[in-house]
């Protein structure tokens, strides 16, 4: 009798041979770190995937060397051909992308469909769109010198998306990098290691340095780092701020946000309903543009609210590695207690709280879809970053009052605008400090349009012809 072996399904851990301990990589090559290790884990289950290293100063100062010597052979070489390893990096990335999914899902906690359909999708396209400006930098108005060595520092949100919006334009430039992951989600950026080793990427144009904030602070601090870029809390943004501060180091900040979906008495209610769930719990609501503020025109606020409820009692929280959860796990035990605390507090302050229905698993770092109506603009809720699955519900009369609800807030990252009329969208969004304004939709990105924002937001611009400013010697 024949027996067949089949293929692992595309969620399958088995698509992915995560090693035991992971060195750094510097030069090309893996090595150890002079500091203590620590174990990266599944916030779905709190298992230990593997041991990691950390990056003293000393090894910071390794990489950085090693990036300044591969710089003038990188920088030396032709637009063209630095477009060559770009697109192999993209290609390399779209064949490995289900293993590449499913190790981020494991390490990140996001839903397998979110790392799989939106993620991979977004990083090879990001490889692509900077391979395809590396021969024509004198065309985008910035000049074509690069800057030297970029030191990145990228958040545990979006952990190789990050890297890919950081890592393509800096090379695309001629630059080279040694960048940060995250301490909780270092994986994606370890195998992306190895996929600059399988492109012949050569050695020392981009280096991985994994620890906690001290190594982040090392590379920022670094003397002979000539640009740093960072995506993470304002908090941590205005010390690497006062670090930089003095030097000649170019600098771009991706920082936090506080955004409003803005919802009018025209709006189409369904729609208008899945773009506030998709802006509020797309990857657990860790996302720093998430629509965690909803703004909603008093005459259909009963409608709204009882159609929101509805929605919400349907989404699947679970398992990530089942192609059905929408909402997964929170990334780690220290997020799952700030998200605790600011519900709690939002509670205290006399907002009513609702959540779906729903058994969460017994291990792990979960958080039920909550919606917190009645809700004051001074309420810590309705101001503070929660980074999770909790969103707070406003009220206006008037498109003016709308605007002047929706701008109350330190940070001004995103919005949206929900209605019919062509001609409120663009009033609105002429008056709204947010970096990112979408209409009858939320969460819309593509590597060709640039991100970033006002005020404690961040400063700088990622993405599209502007993404490439930040990289060159204006």
């Amino acid at each position: 009798m024949a027996i067949f072996e089949y293929a692992p399904a595309p969620e399958s851990r088995a698509v992915v041979d995560i090693q035991p301990a992971y060195g750094l990589f510097i030069n090309g090559e893996f090595t150890d770190g002079s500091g203590p290790t620590f174990k990266t884990v599944n916030p779905a289950t709190e298992e230990p995937l593997a041991e990691i290293a950390t990056a003293t100063s000393d090894d910071v100062d390794r990489a950085v060397q090693a990036a300044r010597k591969a710089f003038g052979v990188w920088s030396a070489l032709p637009g063209a051909e630095r477009a060559k390893y770009l697109f192999r990096i993209a290609r390399i990335i779209q064949e490995r992308a289900r293993e590449l999914a499913v190790l981020e899902s494991l390490d990140n906690g996001k839903p397998i469909r979110e790392s799989r359909d939106v993620d991979l999708p977004l990083v090879a396209a990001h490889f692509f769109y900077y391979a395809g400006w590396a021969d024509k930098l004198e065309y985008a108005g910035f000049g074509t010198k690069p800057l030297g060595v970029a030191g990145q520092v990228i958040p545990w949100n979006f952990p190789l998306l990050m890297l890919a919006w950081k890592i393509a334009p800096a090379l695309a430039c001629g630059n080279t990098v040694v960048l940060k992951p995250a301490e909780t989600t270092p994986l994606s950026a370890l195998w992306f290691a190895d996929i600059c080793r399988q492109a012949d990427l050569p050695p020392g144009v981009v280096n991985i340095v994994t620890g906690a904030g001290e190594t982040g602070a090392a590379v920022v601090a670094h003397p002979d780092v000539n640009k740093v870029a960072f995506t993470g809390s304002t908090e941590v943004g205005r010390i690497i701020a006062r670090t930089v501060a003095g030097t000649d180091k170019k600098l771009t900040l991706e920082l936090g946000g506080k955004a409003a979906n803005i919802v009018f008495e025209d709006a189409a209610i369904d729609q208008a309903v899945e773009g506030v769930v998709n802006g509020i719990f797309f990857n657990q609501g860790h996302v720093c543009c998430a629509g965690s503020r909803l703004l909603v025109q008093e005459s259909i606020h009963d409608e709204l609210l009882a159609a929101l409820k509805r929605r919400m009692a349907t989404l699947r929280v679970g398992d990530p590695l089942d192609k059905n959860t929408d909402v997964g796990a929170i990334n780690s035990a220290a997020q799952l207690a700030r998200i605790r605390e600011l519900s709690e507090l939002g509670e205290a302050e006399g907002a009513e709280r609702w959540s779906a229905p729903c058994e969460l698993p017994e291990r792990g770092f979960w958080f039920a879809p909550t919606v917190f109506t009645g809700v004051a603009q001074s309420h810590a809720i309705a101001r503070d970053e929660i980074f999770g699955p909790v969103l707070s519900v406003l009220t206006f009369r008037t498109p003016a009052e709308a605007v002047e609800k929706a701008n109350n807030t330190p940070y001004g990252l995103s919005a949206g605008i929900w209605t019919e009329k062509g001609s409120r969208i663009l009033w609105m969004a002429d008056r709204l400090r947010a970096g990112v304004v979408w209409a009858n939709t939320f969460n819309k990105f593509d590597p060709a349009s640039p991100f970033g924002g006002y005020k404690e937001s961040g400063y700088g611009r990622e993405g599209g012809l502007l993404g490439l400013e930040a990289y060159l010697d204006v």
